[in-house]
């Protein structure tokens, strides 16, 4: 049994609870069902990968993720599936191994996301699907990250806008979908919501590292300033328990005849 690391555990209550409500989404989008081989790009602890394996069994999936600790989780939580170490850009498997490709919340830190698209595409066989969500960043479709960033520029109002990245922007997916050479590629959105207990629950995740970009702004304050960013955004959401909706956008493609 992998024991679970505090990154993991952080991630788990930081993200991980919107990958988990959007998994059965995305999984229905691309249809899946019994007998299919899947393949999980990116799939940190397994939040997808483990919806998948209750549709297609986990002898029929596979997944990768760059992240060791992250990895081994995966295989912990689906010990049946071929879990990997490595990149989107470059996956360990031949081509047309799988019916349908998945990526969940990953496209945007991908290297190269239009590598990694095909990429997808190629280990996926001719008529199968690959789809990919990704939050819409722009367009505040990630309330529990808006709240946050909102209130740091209280403090440091010289922090930049959101450097622009793959797939957060309106038909950004499709757009690469179709440079990855698939076909009847379609967008649209998926959503999602996550229950908090209450202000602690919810901001406790940013403190024990939260994510890559809010968990660096976080570390960097001192003791004043993270107490002030703080009540800043405590006083931005309710008192008690209160729900954050979420927004993804989806993209989805079919592999041509090779």
């Amino acid at each position: 049994m992998v024991e679970f690391t505090g990154e993991v555990e952080n991630y788990d209550r930081f993200m991980g609870r919107y990958a988990v409500g959007l998994a059965p989404k995305l999984a229905d989008a691309a249809g899946l069902h019994a007998g299919m081989r899947v393949v999980d790009v990116g799939c940190g602890p397994g939040a997808l990968a483990v919806e998948v394996a209750g549709r297609v069994g986990e002898d029929h999936v596979a997944a990768i993720d760059p992240n060791p600790e992250f990895a081994a989780v995966c295989r912990d939580r689906v010990p049946g599936a071929d879990v990997r170490e490595g990149v989107a850009e470059s996956l360990p498997w031949g081509d047309g191994t799988f019916d349908v490709a998945l990526c969940l919340l990953v496209v945007a830190w991908m290297s190269d996301a239009d590598k990694g698209i095909r990429e997808m595409a190629r280990v996926t066989k001719s008529g199968g699907t690959v789809a990919a969500a990704m939050w819409d960043f722009p367009g505040g479709g990630l309330q529990m990250l808006s709240y946050f960033w909102r209130a740091a520029r209280e403090i440091d109002p010289s922090i930049p806008d959101d450097e622009p990245r793959a797939g957060v922007s309106e038909g950004d997916l499709v757009e690469r979908f179709g440079r990855a050479g698939l076909r009847g590629v379609t967008g649209g959105t998926l959503e999602t919501s996550v229950d908090y207990a209450g202000f602690d629950d919810y901001w406790e995740p940013f403190t024990g590292g939260g994510g890559p970009s809010s968990g660096a702004f976080y570390a960097s304050l001192d003791d004043a300033d993270k107490a002030s960013l703080r009540d800043s955004v405590c006083a931005s959401l309710p008192d008690g328990p209160f729900t954050l909706p979420a927004r993804a956008w989806l993209a989805l493609g079919t592999v041509p005849g090779r």
